[in-house]
């Protein structure tokens, strides 16, 4: 991994755990707007995942890290996302894979994970990289709902 410098997200937690990662996918963006992302394509993406907490669990982990990369990667390595209808699909622009609704969703995995978890820790930001030029960051909402 190459060393990446990540915009800072404010929180009250105690905390901070960041995990990177890449994974390979295709993709095409179903609008008359999206000229050539229209068309299959593929990218690698570069992924950190800012987890955030105030207690540890049994292990003495925020999260495991490895359990990260098991929602993201294992998930999304060499596969089209939207092939992933669970989480994308043709019918609106809120389920196309672009940059800003992948990121939401790896949020939106790692966050349902979390919530299972007795510590409760929460996922406070995904900065995405599809290019060496282009990249996205969430941040959900409050109590992490995102609008």
């Amino acid at each position: 991994m190459i060393q990446q410098i990540y915009p800072f997200v404010q929180h009250p937690y105690r905390y901070e755990l960041n995990k990177d990662m890449q994974f390979a996918a295709a993709h095409y963006v179903p609008s008359e707007h999206a000229g050539d992302c229209a068309r299959m394509h593929g990218h690698t993406y570069f992924a950190n995942l800012t987890i955030a907490g105030d207690r540890l669990d049994e292990s003495g982990f925020l999260v495991n890290f490895s359990t990260i990369k098991k929602l993201v990667h294992d998930k999304f390595d060499h596969s089209v996302l939207n092939g992933h209808s669970e989480y994308f699909g043709d019918d609106s622009p809120e389920r196309y894979p672009t940059t800003e609704n992948v990121a939401r969703v790896l949020c939106d995995i790692v966050q349902s994970y979390l919530d299972g978890m007795d510590n409760k820790p929460r996922c406070v930001q995904v900065f995405l990289r599809e290019t060496p030029t282009s990249y996205v960051i969430y941040r959900p909402g409050a109590g992490g709902a995102h609008e």
